[in-house]
């Protein structure tokens, strides 16, 4: 069973992370003196001094050493280890079943859920946030707004910065309703309005309609990135919870194009 959860997880992207629109130098990019990328430079800034948090970014993967030790036989499947993040395994990383915070409600949806049962199996959007551990995507930051393009097929995640308040009776969707604001060098994004079909997960840790997701990004250099997330859902879990993860840059590249269902061979094997 742990195993194929785990190839629900992970199985769907084995491709090497540095697959994207190759060696092309962007000029904003800063340099070392033999022409590498400078990835410790400072964080670049938006005109008035924000930070901008633009590019592409890819999660730091976990040590397979780490993944092994919690998923039985974890080392029989073939996975890149460059796109294996903990976390689109279980964003309750660390905990032991009885220690996760799940209602009695919640804990009937993770009885119920199936490895096939998961969205990205079936092309449709994972969500955050699984879609931004287990593939490479891109921000793309002005004064009013961000958006998030994935390499994963999920729909872009439009994040506002304007001012805008969240919406009161939003329409549910798969991405949510997104506004942020800045608290110093620290983008605080809050996230509603889920429809509650895409599980957090390749656990199948569920999420409601109720879900709402608190993000703050913070960009320490020019190529590391950290993500705080706390996740509140009083239908599926007794408390918030917060996962951590690190981001790295990937220089001089773009996101590939990504059409859910050509050329899939993975579902079939994928077992319950």
């Amino acid at each position: 069973m742990a195993a194929a959860l785990a190839g629900t997880a992970i199985c769907a992207w084995v491709r090497p992370a540095d697959a994207q629109w190759l060696n092309y130098p962007e000029s904003r990019t800063p340099r070392t003196r033999d022409g590498k990328p400078n990835l410790s430079a400072p964080a670049p800034r938006m005109h008035g001094g924000k930070p901008d948090l633009s590019g592409v970014w890819m999660a730091e993967p976990t040590p397979l050493s780490e993944i092994e030790q919690v998923v039985p036989h974890f080392g029989d499947i073939q996975i890149d280890e460059r796109v294996s993040s903990k976390y689109i395994l279980n964003v309750l990383w660390g905990l032991k079943p009885e220690e996760e915070p799940l209602t009695a409600e919640g804990a009937a949806a993770l009885r119920r859920f199936r490895p096939t049962d998961a969205t990205h199996l079936h092309c449709l959007p994972a969500g955050p946030p699984f879609s931004m551990f287990i593939a490479p995507f891109k921000i793309l930051q002005t004064p009013a707004e961000m958006v998030i393009v994935f390499e994963l097929h999920d729909p872009p995640r439009q994040i506002y910065l304007d001012g805008r308040p969240l919406p009161k009776d939003p329409e549910p969707s798969w991405m949510g309703y997104s506004t942020a604001k800045w608290q110093r060098d620290t983008l605080i994004v809050d996230t509603d309005g889920f429809n509650g079909k895409a599980a957090l997960d390749g656990f199948g840790h569920p999420r409601s309609e109720s879900m709402h997701i608190t993000e703050r990004f913070h960009r320490r250099d020019f190529g590391h990135m950290d993500v705080e997330m706390t996740f509140e859902d009083p239908n599926y879990y007794t408390r918030p919870f917060t996962v951590k993860g690190g981001f790295n840059l990937l220089p001089d590249t773009d996101v590939l194009e990504y059409v859910c269902g050509e050329n899939e061979k993975d579902r079939a094997h994928v077992r319950n």
